[in-house]
């Protein structure tokens, strides 16, 4: 048997010629790279790639070895491919599909918001415009993102997750169907009230009203009271609506105190969400393709062969460019069984030159890619 030293210094000289001959290889991988450009050739080549494979996996004498080669080569392939996209990148010519802007324009804009007066979105996009910003609301977000699609409004405020109950799944596929982009974001600390009218008391309720998500942050609270029916709302504004127009007393809202006031509703009982630091991210959105010239965040939309390790080379992209993915969700796609849009966001800005080399590979190696916007 031989000294472990002895076996550690045979597999240092091996690695010094296997990182010589991938340097060699990669060398080779730039020529190609020149060569699809000269000619319009796309980088990747399944078919190609799927033969070098078995060729390989031919050359080995264990089934472990061949399963590792398999990998291995994978691996070198992908380093190739996105070395290839870099060098393709850096020889475009061409103008950014999205214009840089210095800033938003905050005056003289219309925006629109979903829900009634009182609404969380209404804060939040007061937060963002300023309370003097000219707006009105409808009744579904999709009716908002029409309103912008449509030029009846310059922007519309969307909630896109919370910190308790997750993301709101209908405005994800709503950023997919429609050509809106995403050009801000305005973070909402979320504080429910339980709202009844003015001459009701805890002891009266019977049912309560509120948006799905409303009625999940305060989970803790309704389990403390079980005996109260829980219906779901568009909005939780719409429910405090409800309650002050039906002028029923065993009726209570789950919204903001803003809401009570706007609709003379008496406060039950304050901070009746389970989470102390309970906060809603919403999305302005525009139909324009913009973004700031200080953007830091960039969302993404893809889709991928229903194939093993086509979602990780994707996201390969980010590790590759150094870029930090900040989150990912998947929503199915319709008439599709198993088969997903992904979502991503990731920091970083569409005139980073690591954020142009990161996206000409995924929208190479996935079935199509939008990006969603840059804020």
């Amino acid at each position: 048997m031989r000294d472990l030293a002895e076996l550690r210094k045979e597999i240092d000289e091996i690695d010094i010629q296997m990182v010589k001959l991938f340097e060699q290889r990669m060398a080779v991988s730039e020529e190609v790279a020149e060569y699809k450009v000269a000619v319009g050739k796309k980088i990747l080549d399944k078919e190609r790639e799927k033969r070098k494979i078995q060729a390989v996996k031919a050359m080995t004498h264990s089934a472990f070895n061949s399963h590792g080669v398999e990998e291995l080569y994978n691996q070198i392939m992908a380093m190739s491919r996105k070395l290839q996209y870099q060098r393709m990148e850096q020889q475009a010519v061409g103008r950014l599909p999205f214009v840089m802007v210095d800033e938003l324009e905050k005056k003289n804009v219309r925006v629109v918001y979903q829900g009634v007066e009182g609404a969380y979105a209404q804060q939040a996009m007061f937060e963002f415009f300023g309370e003097d910003v000219n707006h009105f609301h409808v009744e579904r977000w999709r009716d908002a993102m029409e309103a912008i699609a449509e030029g009846m409004a310059d922007y519309a405020v969307l909630p896109i997750e919370n910190s308790s109950a997750g993301i709101v799944n209908d405005n994800y596929d709503l950023l997919q169907e429609f050509d809106n982009y995403i050009v801000g974001e305005q973070v909402m600390t979320i504080c429910h009230a339980l709202l009844g009218t003015e001459d009701a008391e805890l002891s009266d309720i019977q049912t309560v009203y509120s948006h799905p998500q409303g009625l999940m942050q305060c989970a803790k609270y309704l389990d403390e009271n079980r005996q109260w029916q829980q219906i779901s709302l568009l909005n939780t504004a719409v429910a405090a609506q409800k309650v002050a127009e039906d002028k029923d007393k065993t009726q209570a809202a789950i919204a903001s105190a803003l809401a009570g006031k706007q609709h003379g509703l008496k406060v039950l009982k304050e901070n009746i969400n389970f989470s102390g630091q309970n906060s809603t991210r919403f999305f302005i959105v525009t139909n324009q393709r913009i973004f700031c010239k200080n953007a830091g965040k960039v969302s993404i939309c893809f889709e991928v062969s229903h194939e093993s390790g086509c979602l990780y080379n994707v996201l390969s992209h980010f590790i590759f460019n150094n870029l930090n993915m900040c989150r990912i969700e998947s929503r199915p796609i319709a008439d599709k069984n198993w088969e997903y849009h992904f979502f991503v966001d990731f920091e970083g800005n569409l005139n980073d030159s690591a954020v142009k080399n990161a996206l000409r590979g995924i929208r190479e190696e996935a079935l199509n890619l939008k990006i969603l916007g840059n804020y």
